[in-house]
């Protein structure tokens, strides 16, 4: 409670409010040093390359990279085409000597639940898929395959300095309340929605060609309990984790960098 901007537990309603406390400006530097740092609190569930358009969920877990992202659009906005391959990995890798990378960061319910731009990128593109609200933490997770593409989650897919780089809120158990701040016409957890499909929204229109613009660590959305954020990203063969598997990180700290 000494990190939260207010400290006092009465003045949070329900166990919802206290879960999004806001912290106090302090109390998370952000990483100057690393070119992408954790968007949240959480514990280091997965990292790495991503081979074989399959992304591990847990140790020996995996799941298809397309069933979880969904299928491409066109171009999806981006300003710069994929190239043309059979491989979905590939699709997504829009330049030359490129490799795609994931870090899975599972939040638990104590955990603070805002969540932070990664690094400095331009948001193009939303989509919701309305689904199931299973626990996600791990143990669960070594049990269902391909859990992470049940859940309800919303993916942002967007462009950084070195290509395509997305952001995914996966719901958890009875949470499928996943708000993004930029986003009013984003409504999670809602009958309306079947399970099986999914919506899409751009932010790319005539007026504002760009996108959405968001710096490292911006707010950028929060979710209530707990949950998972997937980032799923280009960069050149050089990246380097400043990771280890099963490790406790927080908002503001080092993910990675070139």
């Amino acid at each position: 409670m000494k990190e939260a901007a207010v400290e006092d537990l009465h003045h949070y309603r329900n166990l919802s409010e206290f879960f999004r406390r806001k912290l106090k400006p302090q109390a998370r530097p952000v990483c100057g040093l690393h070119s992408v740092i954790s968007p949240s609190d959480g514990k280091i569930i997965n990292f790495g390359q991503v081979k074989n358009s399959e992304v591990e969920q847990v140790k020996g877990v995996t799941y298809s990279l397309e069933a979880f992202l969904g299928p491409r659009t066109s171009v999806e906005d981006l300003p710069f085409p994929p190239a043309a391959s059979h491989s979905f990995r590939s699709q997504l890798v829009t330049r030359e000597g490129n490799e795609l990378y994931h870090c899975v960061i599972y939040l638990a319910p104590g955990d603070y639940h805002c969540f932070h731009s990664p690094t400095d990128w331009t948001v193009s593109h939303r989509r919701h898929f309305p689904g199931s609200l299973m626990s996600v933490n791990p143990g669960m997770a070594r049990w269902i395959k391909e859990l992470f593409c049940h859940n309800e989650r919303v993916v942002l897919t967007g462009d950084w300095k070195h290509g395509f780089f997305s952001l995914t809120a996966v719901g958890a158990t009875n949470v499928g309340s996943i708000r993004i701040y930029f986003d009013r016409d984003l409504h999670t957890n809602s009958p309306r929605y079947s399970k099986g499909s999914y919506n899409d929204f751009s932010f790319v229109t005539q007026a504002n060609r760009e996108g959405i613009p968001m710096r490292k660590g911006e707010h950028l959305g929060e979710f209530n309990l707990g949950s998972t954020i997937v980032l799923i990203f280009e960069a050149p063969k050089d990246f380097d984790f400043k990771l280890k598997a099963g490790q406790k990180i927080r908002f503001g700290e080092a993910l990675g960098s070139l």
